[in-house]
């Protein structure tokens, strides 16, 4: 099967859209050229609900595989791994890490954030290694820390949320700086009290960027 679909998405190659879609990405990776679309269309075909539903485990030589491809294959990789989060371990943080520090961009790295944090919520033991991400040299490890709580609503643990946070003022990275507006804005439709607090207390440390982020919905 994992031949078969990676044949099928070189089958659905488009070299023009190819062009295009790796300039949008400032042309930091080839890619084949296939829309989101197409691509959800392949990877039905192949990952049945069934078929899903049914799997022991990840299979991470596949994904490693499909990491050295085009760009369209990370992609893949990272709704593959979606799909299966409810597999996944504390070990498989470790794998996680070195996808994120591979071939890094937004495009994946916004992926590979709510899967680790769908690890750190049934796993609270690697909120200290997340935490210790946000402290990183490697700008996208910090970004997974500070947003790898995005869509938790009310089970948000705040206080990790705010330490990580706190952990990146003073950055000059619009990656990060953008990072910290949005995990405060996503958290501010559930508790928006506790960002307006937030921002108020730490206004004078904090981006304008975070800040104009935060305040959007409060």
């Amino acid at each position: 099967m994992y031949a078969k679909i990676i044949q099928a998405y070189k089958d659905a190659a488009d070299a023009d859209l190819a062009k295009s879609m790796s300039a949008y990405m400032r042309n930091q990776f080839p890619f084949l050229g296939i829309p989101r679309p197409k691509r959800g269309e392949i990877f039905r075909e192949f990952f049945t609900p069934p078929a899903l539903r049914d799997a022991a485990a990840v299979n991470w030589a596949f994904v490693n595989d499909l990491w050295k491809r085009e760009r369209e294959f990370q992609y893949l990789a990272v709704e593959y791994v979606t799909k299966l989060r409810h597999l996944l371990l504390p070990a498989d943080l470790r794998r996680l890490r070195r996808l994120a520090v591979t071939k890094s961009w937004w495009d994946t790295i916004d992926g590979l954030d709510r899967i680790a944090g769908g690890i750190a919520l049934r796993f609270p033991e690697v909120n200290q290694t997340l935490l210790a991400w946000s402290l990183d040299k490697n700008i996208w490890l910090r970004r997974i820390a500070i947003d790898h709580q995005l869509t938790r609503k009310d089970k948000t643990n705040t206080v990790l949320l705010g330490q990580i946070i706190k952990n990146n003022f003073g950055q000059k990275e619009f990656f990060i700086n953008k990072a910290i507006g949005w995990s405060l804005r996503e958290y501010s439709k559930t508790n928006p009290a506790w960002v307006r607090k937030f921002v108020g207390k730490h206004r004078g440390e904090m981006n304008p960027l975070s800040i104009r982020e935060a305040v959007k919905y409060v």
